[in-house]
């Protein structure tokens, strides 16, 4: 049974795959056309993917000989998954590995957002330090007994709950499709309606699996909405906000700072004006990228194809479904 692997996974993955003698389609160029990566998948019964290929009805229809997906990612957003589950094709995610990273991450970004800690790092190399004291100038936000409205409270949600309530005493609400009562005893979170969410919160952190009828959710209506004192977090997708609307909300003042991990586009253009008000952050989508996350995520995607070449269920699928119909 072979197995295409289109980038080589950290070391933990590789040994894992090694070790279990799993028969990998590995390119010699991992930067493939469209035409190229379809011509591996084509050879393989399974892909163990890197990145955000798309995995729709039009891919199934050219490679009817792939059984099974195991992505290198939480978010599979990039997967047709009502497709994949009609032809029996179970899709298995790295769940939890990565949740302390991408907290984390948010953690980072609402700090720097607050004390404008990037826009004040540039002004060094800038030439910018003004020896002269200022005691008006340059001035911050802190976070200490403010809110935290986390939208979508689920595993990295509540890590960031967590360090923010632990860190700067925040009251944590939040708001889910769902109520998640753990997590509300947890850490004495409160659920809110969305329009009670974008209101009353100090800091907004998404944190939600993104899908298409969520497409800019957060726009100018809602940035209206939200306190002239309020940062806004994304490290989920960057589908989730309008870029345009959040630099327009920032420069009339109806928000105060945003930052983010993940961009709409993304890449990001490097002329976007964002990158120049002083209350924004911005990361090129590094929220898992530690070398504990990274290595938890390969041997967890490695641990899905394992599972599927010895013919049991993937231990992380994010279909069940699909078991259930075979």
């Amino acid at each position: 049974m072979k197995i295409f692997l289109n980038k080589l996974l950290p070391e933990s993955g590789m040994q894992l795959l090694s070790d279990n003698n799993i028969d990998l389609i590995i390119p010699d160029n991992p930067e493939l056309s469209q035409e190229a990566w379809l011509h591996y998948c084509q050879q393989a019964d399974a892909i163990l993917n890197v990145g955000k290929n798309n995995f729709d009805a039009a891919f199934f229809d050219h490679c009817p000989n792939v059984k099974a997906i195991a992505l290198y990612s939480v978010g599979y957003d990039h997967v047709d998954l009502t497709e994949a589950t009609k032809r029996k094709i179970p899709v298995g995610n790295t769940p939890d590995v990565l949740s302390r990273a991408t907290s984390d991450t948010a953690f980072l970004l609402m700090q720097s957002v607050a004390r404008r800690a990037s826009f004040n790092f540039r002004r060094i190399p800038n030439g910018e330090w003004n020896p002269t004291f200022d005691p008006t100038a340059n001035l911050g936000q802190e976070l200490y007994g403010k809110t935290l409205g986390i939208y979508g409270l689920g595993r990295i949600g509540l890590h960031l709950a967590q360090t923010a309530k632990n860190a700067f005493g925040m009251e944590i609400i939040y708001h889910n499709r769902h109520q998640n009562q753990a997590a509300e005893k947890t850490v004495n979170a409160r659920y809110v309606s969305f329009e009670e969410l974008i209101t009353q919160s100090d800091v907004i952190s998404v944190h939600a699996n993104y899908t298409e009828d969520q497409h800019e959710l957060f726009n100018a209506a809602v940035f209206r909405q939200m306190k002239p004192t309020a940062i806004f977090i994304n490290t989920a997708r960057g589908g989730f906000h309008n870029e345009q609307d959040l630099y327009n909300a920032i420069v009339q003042g109806y928000i105060w700072g945003a930052g983010m991990d993940v961009t709409n586009p993304e890449p990001m253009n490097p002329s976007s004006p964002l990158l120049d008000l002083s209350t924004v952050c911005i990361f090129p989508h590094i929220g898992s990228a530690t070398t504990e996350a990274r290595n938890g995520m390969a041997r967890v995607a490695a641990t899905n194809i394992i599972a599927f070449v010895n013919g049991e269920k993937m231990p992380f699928a994010v279909n069940n479904a699909v078991y259930e119909a075979i």
